[in-house]
């Protein structure tokens, strides 16, 4: 469900774990491992950009007072990676895995210092 102003949708740019994600008003998203239990409310206070029905708020480089409430649902693990390394003179090979570990996340509320 997309929250919706005066007949436009209202989105922001969030920053965690080194990565910026788009997020909108009922958008589940999935970030990084964060210290959140399954079932508590987590602020992120990254907030680099926010459109609004009127205006378009940009941070120098994030937005003083604006946050974005969003509620943890767990901790779940990504797709396994497959690393090889080969040396082809010597023909040593050595094969690993990895799965990264994210939260997912569901996009209460975005508030800004004027709204």
């Amino acid at each position: 469900m997309l929250h919706i102003h005066g007949g436009a949708i209202i989105y922001a740019i969030i920053k965690t774990g080194g990565k910026q994600y788009k997020v909108t008003e009922g958008m589940e998203i999935l970030v990084e491992k964060l210290d959140a239990a399954e079932g508590t409310t987590v602020e992120l206070q990254h907030v680099m950009m926010i459109n609004t029905a009127d205006k378009l708020i940009i941070g120098n480089p994030v937005i003083a007072g604006a946050a974005v409430q969003a509620s943890s649902k767990g901790v779940e693990k990504g797709e396994k990676v497959r690393i090889c390394k080969y040396k082809s003179k010597t023909r040593q090979q050595t094969i690993t895995g990895h799965r990264q570990t994210y939260t997912r996340l569901l996009i209460n509320s975005i508030s800004t210092p004027g709204i």
